[in-house]
């Protein structure tokens, strides 16, 4: 039989994002992130290959992001109102986990199976924080994506981007659940 963990179960069945505009200073400082950031790397990697790396912004870092956002939506002739809100991403941020997705060259692991291992370090990192008593949030953007931005921003060449910036902050309100699906309306079950 298998051993339950009900304290971690009930908190997957009830873990909530909380919305980035809401966390504000203080964020963990490096001691509190540490087991954070550890947590976040414990995800699926065939092949071990390691296909992501972290980068955490904060201060007069996330400062410089947004300034640089700001001039390359100003030079792409971007709508004003989606340029500040990529720029506030930045600014309004306490601090930003980037998790960089780096495609490693493998016969064996698809490209795809490594960006979706990068995905599973943002959803960890979330995870982790919310479990430590932060409010934490995934964000992208074209900011994520974006070669210029990502060149001058973060020094990212291509295949390399930005699978989600995660925002951990302190909450500064609790926000209502959201509708969830149907499990009912989602699942197939085949047995034959």
């Amino acid at each position: 039989m298998p051993t339950p963990n009900p304290d971690a179960l009930d908190f997957l069945l009830t873990r909530r994002s909380r919305p980035a505009k809401t966390l504000v200073a203080p964020a963990p400082d490096r001691a509190a992130l540490a087991p954070i950031l550890t947590a976040g790397l414990r995800v699926p990697d065939h092949g071990k290959l390691e296909p992501w790396r972290l980068v955490v912004l904060e201060g007069a870092a996330l400062t410089r992001l947004a300034e640089v956002a700001t001039r390359r939506a100003q030079k792409v002739g971007m709508d004003p109102d989606k340029a500040a809100k990529a720029a506030q991403m930045f600014s309004g941020a306490p601090l930003i986990v980037a998790v960089i997705s780096a495609p490693v060259e493998s016969e064996k692991v698809p490209e795809i199976e490594q960006l979706y291992s990068a995905g599973a370090v943002c959803l960890s990192l979330v995870n982790a924080a919310l479990a430590a008593g932060w409010g934490a949030n995934w964000l992208t953007g074209w900011t994520a994506t974006d070669p210029a931005f990502l060149g001058e921003a973060l020094n990212l060449r291509a295949p390399a981007e930005v699978a989600g910036y995660i925002v951990i902050g302190t909450e500064t309100t609790a926000p209502p659940d959201r509708p969830r699906p149907e499990v009912e309306a989602k699942v197939t079950w085949v047995d034959e």
